[in-house]
């Protein structure tokens, strides 16, 4: 039996025993089904990189490590007639973002091989690897000089803080409480890190055959994102927010140009919003950027501009496109760039010409999400137009497909084979429907059981999206089938306020939310009911970050569910902006004024404000070291909830920051605690067997 197998057998033992307590999960670890210990199993592919060549396309292996509890990258090689899949760095330790030089003789990558994240290099033709960097921090953003000498990275470059007060006469030897943490930083801890170590993100550039990094930017401000380098490898194009009052106005950056010989600074953009991700065209005269005035709304659209190299004769080629773009990479010719985008839930890859005509080439990026059915994918562009894209089949997770320029499609890899193809995963089916507020268009998607028979009546979870402006799909969900495979119909879909329908329909909650989206999901609800296959009696919701909070609104409004599970909410909007690493953010776009002037319009949109209406069994489910919906928010909830006579339960997820996902047992554990938690309250006699 080799490792990884014998891996595999471990984790049944160790998930079957964690979650055998309670015999409704117990229950769905049939080999036919999928099953929680099936969550260390999954692969999926992401970061698709063309080879210059055009041959072959480097990608990153994405795999789940049972013994260190997170996840593994690794890089791999297939051609793009889906032979010669093979490994190129696979082992225990994480290799990850490849780059090839401009001459295609050589890959950068980054890797924990030699424990901190460092910048490598291997030489294509005679295989040997150089290290280039030995830094403390971990690099990102690489991009190498048009003459393939140097590479330009962002890194984290810490400052020394300035203590306010010292407190001194400590004797030798002596053992003190630790020093104070003095804070005078707005944004002074940032969700998955914790409290922001004083410095910023600044831009570096190595020789590539090794030596020591030289910093080309310095000040008080964060240099971030993908670096562009002129063509005659003097200068780089970075885009950075260097605002006297940058932590109030967040969404705002600028494109610079920085000599890195000399480090002068010319501004090249001046919009009042985000201007970001440079890309330099093939000739070297033109550059393409993503970004768009600030409107206020709470949702605004990514358009994709185009100008001089000086930053003169700014052109949108996507003004009529109502959709935010992303992902951009010229065209070999120069002649357009191809961008993806979100349009009615899925993520589309698209071709923009430099008069603006628009053709679309594939809509089934996705897969890339393993936790909930939100949008996602990655891409590449072959040298003769065809599209490299990770590939959303709705039953599994992402693998690798290439689509033509007649639009002739092929995949090139299959990672999950091993356990997907002797089990029942049903495909997340379309469901459209009119709101009952307005009667707009709305979408969603049902996931009925393994085995399912329409003629017998079923539970159903209704879940719910974050953001709130983000958007589900029908793309692969872990949580959503582990849901189905335990016998539940699983309702979800994009209420007003979600994206990829338009900018009106994304701010039919700017300054509102939640709202109406409340009736859309209620709607949804009743539509599905309509199908007649699911059990009136047995409604149970759920919902994480803006679904937490919306789940929370509803069993405020309505005790039609027989349980609910309120994942790391907003409760109160006061305290909320108090304790969030983005109160800065919500404060100025999600109200019209600050709390403490207008402390109205939070507390009537706070879920706290309905909780002596409830009566719904409700659990509350966060992570310990979320600082993005902080645990106050679910402390407070649960408390309410206690005082009210609610039965209750508060899970705390240890060691778990907003993503609980990001540790695949901490995605098993929240997915064991929802359907352990909506078990206990289902009635039985009128679960699946009930005859219609």
């Amino acid at each position: 039996m080799n490792k990884k197998r014998l891996i595999k057998s471990s984790l049944t033992l160790l998930i079957s025993a964690l979650f055998a307590s309670h015999s409704a999960i117990a229950d769905e670890f049939s080999e036919n089904v999928l099953a929680l210990k099936d969550v260390f199993n999954l692969e999926y592919a992401a970061n698709p990189v063309v080879t210059p060549d055009g041959k072959h396309v480097v990608y990153e292996r994405r795999s789940m490590d049972i013994m260190t509890d997170s996840m593994r990258r690794n890089l791999w090689s297939v051609a793009l007639d889906g032979s010669s899949h093979l490994p190129i760095l696979s082992d225990s330790k994480n290799h990850f973002s490849p780059v090839f030089s401009p001459d295609g003789d050589k890959m950068a990558y980054l890797s924990s091989k030699e424990g901190k994240v460092q910048i490598y290099l291997k030489d294509l033709a005679s295989n040997s690897t150089t290290r280039v960097t030995d830094i403390e921090m971990s690099p990102s953003s690489m991009s190498f000089s048009p003459d393939g000498k140097y590479l330009a990275f962002a890194m984290f470059t810490p400052t020394k803080a300035k203590p306010l007060f010292t407190l001194g006469s400590k004797p030798k030897g002596a053992k003190w409480a630790k020093k104070p943490q003095y804070i005078d930083q707005t944004n002074f801890q940032r969700d998955g890190m914790g409290m922001k170590r004083p410095g910023n993100m600044q831009i570096y550039v190595v020789p590539t055959i090794g030596g020591t990094p030289r910093q080309i930017t310095s000040g008080t401000h964060d240099h971030a994102g993908s670096i562009a380098w002129t063509r005659n490898a003097q200068q780089l194009i970075i885009s950075a927010n260097t605002k006297d009052d940058a932590e109030f106005d967040m969404l705002n950056s600028d494109l610079f140009s920085i000599d890195i010989n000399t480090l002068k600074v010319t501004q090249l953009t001046d919009m009042t919003g985000p201007e970001r991700s440079p890309q330099i065209s093939p000739n070297g005269k033109k550059v393409a950027f993503v970004g768009n005035e600030d409107n206020g709304k709470s949702n605004q659209l990514s358009q994709l501009y185009v100008m001089n190299v000086d930053g003169s004769d700014i052109e949108n080629l996507t003004n009529n496109l109502d959709r935010s773009v992303g992902e951009i990479t010229w065209a070999d010719n120069g002649k357009g760039l191809y961008f993806s985008y979100d349009d009615m839930a899925k993520k589309n890859v698209a071709y923009v010409s430099l008069s603006g005509k628009i053709s679309n080439i594939t809509s089934n990026l996705g897969g890339t999400n393993l936790g909930r059915p939100y949008t996602s994918g990655d891409y590449d562009v072959t040298p003769k137009g065809s599209v490299v894209y990770t590939s959303s089949t709705g039953d599994r997770p992402a693998d690798l497909a290439i689509v033509s320029k007649k639009g002739v499609v092929k995949q090139l890899t299959d990672l999950n084979g091993d356990v997907f193809d002797h089990k029942t995963v049903n495909k997340p089916e379309l469901m459209t429907l009119k709101s009952s507020v307005d009667n707009r268009d709305l979408q969603a998607w049902i996931v009925t059981p393994p085995n399912f028979d329409a003629k017998k009546k079923y539970p159903l979870i209704l879940e719910i999206h974050g953001g709130p402006h983000t958007a589900y799909g029908p793309s692969y969900s872990t949580e959503i089938q582990l849901m189905a495979a335990a016998g539940y119909v699983v309702l979800y879909g994009n209420p007003r306020g979600s994206t990829s329908h338009g900018e009106e329909f994304a701010n039919l909650i700017d300054k509102n939310y939640p709202s109406q989206d409340y009736n859309d999901l209620m709607d949804m609800v009743d539509s599905a009911i309509a199908k007649g296959y699911v059990d009136e009696s047995n409604l149970f919701v759920t919902g994480g970050s803006g679904g937490g909070t919306l789940t929370s609104w509803i069993i405020g409004k309505t005790d039609r569910f027989k349980a609910s599970v309120v994942a790391k909410p907003v409760i109160n909007w006061t305290s909320m902006i108090g304790t969030s690493d983005i109160y800065a953010f919500m404060s100025k776009y999600w109200f019209t004024d600050l709390p403490w002037n207008d402390y109205e319009q939070y507390w009537n949109r706070s879920p706290l404000s309905l909780v002596g209406n409830v009566k719904t069994p409700t659990m509350v489910l966060t992570g310990e070291l979320d600082v993005r919906t902080p645990m106050s928010e679910s402390e407070q909830y649960y408390g309410a909830l206690r005082l009210q006579g609610v039965e209750s339960s508060l899970v705390r997820i240890q060691g778990a920051y907003h993503g609980i996902a990001a540790k695949p047992s901490n995605l098993a554990r929240k997915v064991g605690y929802i359907l352990a938690w909506f078990d206990k309250y289902k009635d039985e006699k009128n679960a699946a067997e009930k005859e219609n």
